[in-house]
């Protein structure tokens, strides 16, 4: 693990505590991990988002019937399949 230093104003220090009473965090650590996995998941889902926004403004017609769906099901499968697997170091 890498240490971060921050300095906050008395306020921001004092919403963090706050949210340490109601939330439910151990530590302001997890706190800020929280809020960081957040906005990374945000980010992942505005770039999935604009890929979409991209694909349908590319005017290429998918034809939409049984062979299709099966495509798309085992090509989901296997998405799932290798985020399931153990990651490796």
């Amino acid at each position: 693990m890498t240490t971060v230093t921050i300095s906050l104003p008395e306020s921001l220090k004092a919403f963090i505590d706050r949210q340490l009473a109601t939330k439910g965090y151990g530590n302001v650590s997890e706190y800020f991990r929280s809020l960081l996995r957040d906005a990374q998941k945000e980010e992942e889902d505005a770039r999935l988002e604009m890929l979409l926004l991209e694909g349908l403004a590319s005017g290429e017609d998918i034809p939409l019937n049984r062979e299709f769906w099966k495509s798309l099901k085992a090509e989901a499968r296997d998405v799932a399949a290798k985020h399931k697997a153990p990651k490796q170091s």
